[in-house]
């Protein structure tokens, strides 16, 4: 990243703020009341209406398609019919993804019992072995790289107990905590095995609880041992435990504090908080602070690890408008590392491009029009720009990571989009997205350079 050009983003980052704590302070209803610590007046469990008269039967219908084309080196390869593996600029999946999910309700009485059953069913629309450029990264195949046509597996099944405001779920299930979080960017989400207790007995602090053994991966139909994003070595783990709090201290302020051991891999500790200022409809400032702490742990299967990574993010809004920038940065000499098949990465700058190389800083500005003030709710438009530099691995030491021969590499993405749903009718909460990314990056930088057109749309419906 050029001098003038970091200066110029630089000085960008600096009115916003400036501006926005001048501005907002001439209008602020958003309440910054502190809010007291008190136990819930109900309880859901007390309003359960039975296993079946609680039962419901819904779904979604995703139709996911993405095409990339790589601008430098070829970045895929596919296998001829002979056997042979070779080079390809670009790779092309197209799947319809459905989940039947089935939900009882709970029955009466001090303890509710419930269950959960989900069908995932994957369709390739795109059967072609060399647009697909496998095996196995957005398209299930063979292991020649032949699409599988078609394929389904349970991608949800648990039973569940409930207490007052406190439910236990035990099985396989969909959970969103900052570092064991489901990811659902794909036709179809990851969901994850074990166990998960979630306690909401206060109106402004509820407790999470779980430990993991296995994932269910979005492009497969079996179960899998938890590893990292970015190992270079592969290797396993047993288990990943997870315990946290969230708290709303004030009504304009959230926080969030975790912690999760991945067996013989590390500890990571997690803080997050968000502050609304203001009002939106003169302007408004939210705030967001994202921190993580990795150390390595046991066997340290992934060797030593000590890394410190944060993201600040601000957005200005006014009316249909919102500008945003955000500060990116990793102390470590290692990736920031989460695992593979979660969304456990709760990072602004985390795009196609994750910006969190080893000791990495990275800007990011961002706008975003909403229409819903000019007569069309629903419909959104976005761009936004990220820069990353001061990329330096030549100080680990390690081996779980290829890191080493990075020093001073740079990469820059930008990204165009806009989304519809539908307010209401028949097709309510139905989902058009469509974005085109580019991304481009110096010789040793690991996302490469590339671009990718995408569009997804998801139909949700109720049977029952």
């Amino acid at each position: 990243m050029g001098a003038s050009t970091l200066r110029v983003f630089t000085l960008t980052a600096l009115a916003l703020s400036i501006s926005a704590f001048s501005t907002v302070a001439q209008a602020d209803p958003q309440s910054q009341a502190f809010i007291p610590l008190t136990l819930k007046a109900s309880s859901e469990q007390a309003q359960a209406s039975g296993f079946i008269d609680g039962q419901s039967l819904s779904g979604t219908t995703r139709n996911w398609y993405a095409r990339e084309r790589a601008a430098r080196a070829p970045l895929w390869r596919y296998y001829k019919s002979d056997g042979t593996r070779h080079p390809t600029h670009s790779r092309e999946n197209w799947l319809q993804g459905t989940i039947l999910n089935y939900s009882s309700g709970f029955t009466q009485g001090t303890v509710g019992i419930a269950v959960e059953a989900a069908a995932y069913n994957a369709i390739a629309l795109q059967q072609n072995r060399q647009a697909v450029a496998g095996p196995n990264n957005r398209t299930l195949t063979h292991s020649d790289g032949d699409p599988i046509g078609q394929w389904s597996k349970l991608g949800l099944g648990n039973i569940k107990a409930r207490v007052s405001n406190t439910t236990l779920t035990l099985g396989r299930q969909s959970v969103d905590t900052p570092m064991i979080a489901y990811i659902g960017n794909r036709a179809l989400p990851s969901s994850f095995q074990g166990a998960f207790l979630h306690s909401a007995e206060f109106d402004n602090l509820s407790f999470d609880l779980g430990t993991f053994d296995r994932v269910s991966p979005r492009t497969e139909q079996s179960l899998s041992k938890f590893r990292s994003e970015y190992s270079a070595t592969g290797v396993e783990t047993d288990r990943a435990s997870t315990t946290g709090i969230n708290y709303q201290p004030f009504r304009s302020l959230s926080t969030s504090l975790y912690a999760t051991q991945v067996d013989d891999f590390w500890n990571q500790y997690y803080f997050g908080a968000n502050h609304v200022l203001g009002d939106s409809a003169v302007l408004s400032l939210s705030t967001g602070l994202n921190y993580y702490k990795t150390v390595d742990a046991g066997s340290q299967k992934m060797g030593k690890i000590d890394n410190d990574t944060y993201s600040l993010s601000l957005d200005l809004t006014h009316q249909a408008h919102t500008l945003g920038a955000s500060w990116q940065q990793v102390n470590g000499n290692e990736y920031f590392d989460y695992l593979h098949e979660t969304n456990g990465i709760y990072l602004a700058n985390s795009l196609l491009s994750d910006f969190n190389g080893p000791n990495e800083k990275s800007l990011k500005i961002s706008y975003v029009l909403n229409m819903a003030p000019y007569g069309v709710p629903g419909l959104k438009f976005n761009l936004y720009n990220a820069r990353g530099w001061g990329i330096d691995g030549t100080h680990y030491r390690g081996t779980a990571y290829d890191v080493n021969g990075l020093n001073g590499e740079t990469h820059y993405e930008w990204g165009i989009g806009t989304s519809y749903a539908v307010q209401s009718g028949p097709l309510k909460d139905t989902s058009v997205r469509a974005t085109y990314t580019t991304h481009r990056a110096s010789k040793a930088q690991g996302d490469g350079s590339l671009d990718e057109f995408r569009v997804v749309t998801t139909i949700p419906f109720n049977i029952l």
